[in-house]
């Protein structure tokens, strides 16, 4: 299964969403997900979460997940976080990690990860609808 996931703000910290994108063997899901008011950073390790997630609940034996975020990517790779505030998602993405056979990540500039792009930046502008919604 192939997993392209990216976290965007508006603000940093702002409102914030992640896109997921699923494909794998009859699969592909777009997920746009509003996320509430976070740093652009903390967007993307929730985002890699919650791909995560969707992808284990079908219990995949190979993930290829794909980000533009290096600090991401580094921070799976050594199995740490130096930001105290991403340590507790990082937990949870390692968990999730340890439950799959063979799991690879993969940078991807923002060309290369444009649907996970738009996807994020939908679920702000979902968020921002809502809040507006309630104000009115």
């Amino acid at each position: 299964m192939e997993i392209y996931v990216d976290g965007a703000s508006s603000g940093n910290p702002g409102l914030s969403g992640a896109g997921v994108v699923l494909v794998a063997n009859g699969i592909y899901e777009q997920h746009a997900i509003p996320l509430g008011a976070y740093t652009n950073h903390e967007a993307e390790f929730m985002a890699v979460k919650l791909g995560l997630e969707l992808a284990c609940s079908k219990q995949p034996t190979l993930i290829r997940l794909y980000t533009d975020s290096k600090i991401v990517i580094e921070s799976i790779e050594k199995r740490h976080a130096k930001n105290p505030l991403f340590k507790p998602l990082l937990d949870q993405i390692l968990q999730l990690i340890d439950q799959v056979p063979l799991f690879f990540i993969e940078w991807k500039n923002v060309a290369q990860n444009k649907q996970a792009d738009q996807l994020a930046r939908q679920a702000i502008q979902k968020a921002r609808r809502q809040k507006n919604k309630k104000k009115a």
